[in-house]
């Protein structure tokens, strides 16, 4: 049976890590390489870094901190922010990261999936997609850190990732993003039906409790940042708090 992976995030602006709410009002948490180091000693069985500025210019320093966390790792990396190409994506495998994430690029040109896919293989690609509610009910793709609204709706456009060759789905609910107020089950519920490859939760965990309340919900992986970076839980407490209620997770 494949375990429950536990995976904390560093959001991550000019190589330090930062949280806030929906994507905004930013505040430093700490170096990227020691938060890495500190989670996976807790257990955790992956870690994400995304870029949230990512630019042409901020390309050298998006190297730098990848290099710096991935010496400090022996878990797998997943790493976003900025991947518009091939050869992005190649520059992010080749300082360390184990997949690569892409998101906007890729609602922009969905053969990007297909090309990084084709290119990488599929077990390499992870498609990020941020979820806004809608205000007549149901959810649609936004972009550009949540700033612009598409016309995907986002079980379809999951869908279409997994067909075009995403390995995996990372899925933020915008709504809920750093307000710790729990994770949107029914958008987990709406996505996982229908989709074949793991879903990973995003947006909103506030405790233990959240993270199984997902996982019931049929999310494959939790990830989590403010839960973390705060202090307030680590990641072989969460574990023991999942293994009591039945989840299978890498001890």
């Amino acid at each position: 049976m494949l375990t429950t992976r536990i995976i904390p995030c560093l959001d991550c602006r000019d190589g330090r890590v930062v949280k806030g709410i929906q994507f905004g009002n930013l505040r430093d948490v700490g170096s990227p390489a020691e938060q890495a180091a500190l989670y996976e000693s807790q257990g955790a069985d992956e870690i994400v870094l995304l870029d949230v500025i990512a630019t042409v210019a901020g390309q050298a320093a998006q190297a730098e901190t990848i290099r710096a966390v991935r010496q400090a790792l022996s878990i797998p990396l997943t790493v976003g922010g900025g991947v518009r190409s091939i050869a992005d994506a190649r520059r992010l495998l080749d300082c360390g990261a184990d997949k690569v994430s892409v998101n906007t690029a890729a609602v922009q040109n969905p053969d990007l999936i297909d090309q990084l896919a084709d290119q990488f293989g599929r077990q390499c690609i992870v498609l990020a997609v941020d979820a806004a509610a809608c205000t007549g009910g149901g959810w649609h793709v936004v972009t550009h850190s949540g700033r612009q609204p598409t016309t995907w709706e986002v079980a379809d456009w999951c869908q279409v990732g997994e067909q075009r060759g995403a390995g995996e789905i990372l899925l933020t609910s915008w709504d809920r993003d750093g307000t710790r107020s729990g994770y949107c089950l029914d958008l987990l519920r709406h996505v996982r039906n229908g989709l074949a490859i793991p879903l990973i939760a995003s947006g909103g965990a506030n405790g233990p409790e959240h993270l199984w309340e997902a996982i019931e919900a049929g999310a494959d992986a939790v990830l989590a940042a403010s839960i973390f970076h705060s202090g307030d839980f680590r990641v072989d407490e969460v574990k023991r708090f999942l293994s009591a209620r039945g989840v299978e997770v890498r001890r």
